[in-house]
């Protein structure tokens, strides 16, 4: 909701007002900032939403709307991953919360890490790498947090492959993989078929 906040646009006036009172952004704003976004000139041959729609009827909301706007959606891309690697992967991240830097205790430590008898890092020693800084975990990068969002994923996220599926427009990509070989899985399910 950002962007439309910032442009005061009337649904991003909307998004303000429930933002400043603390609630989550409804449905229906969501879908409004995508309408109004899509009618830019850089959506005019397509447009990625990534991490919407999370529920199967946040997707038949976005499908009405699209629908209204003559338009469909055309691709579904499943990012799969274990559910063990991602908790490797999700509670490994640190960040630099003032200027949005990612660490990884595995994958891109920072050079100030320290770890303990257990091979754990110790929190005192995480420091941003420019600034020196402490780093933080976000709150929901934790095991514990991290149960409850696969729970949600596969109870709300699941259904909305398998809305799609009947179309024919969801593809998975292996995202257990090297950088490389997941941008090319993704370039190879966003082409669009060659006609003679």
């Amino acid at each position: 909701p950002g962007p439309a906040v910032a442009a005061q646009t009337p649904v991003g006036k909307q998004a303000e007002a429930v933002m400043k009172a603390g609630g989550l952004v409804s449905d229906d704003i969501v879908v409004g900032i995508i309408k109004d976004r899509i009618q830019e000139d850089d959506c005019k041959f397509g447009f990625i939403l990534d991490g919407f729609p999370r529920t199967l009827k946040q997707a038949k909301a976005l499908d009405a709307m699209l629908a209204k706007e003559g338009a469909t959606v055309t691709k579904v891309i499943e990012m799969n991953v274990p559910d063990s690697v991602l908790e490797e992967r999700i509670c490994g991240r640190w960040i630099h919360k003032s200027s949005g830097r990612s660490f990884h205790v595995k994958f891109a430590p920072p050079k100030s890490m320290e770890l303990d008898a257990a091979g754990k890092p110790i929190p005192e020693s995480m420091k941003d790498d420019e600034t020196g800084e402490p780093l933080m975990q976000r709150k929901d990068d934790t095991a514990t947090a991290l149960v409850k969002r696969l729970q949600g994923y596969h109870k709300e996220t699941v259904p909305i492959l398998k809305h799609y599926m009947p179309k024919g427009i969801v593809k998975s990509v292996n995202a257990n993989q090297g950088m490389e070989g997941v941008w090319s899985e993704v370039l190879a399910a966003l082409s669009r078929p060659k006609s003679d």
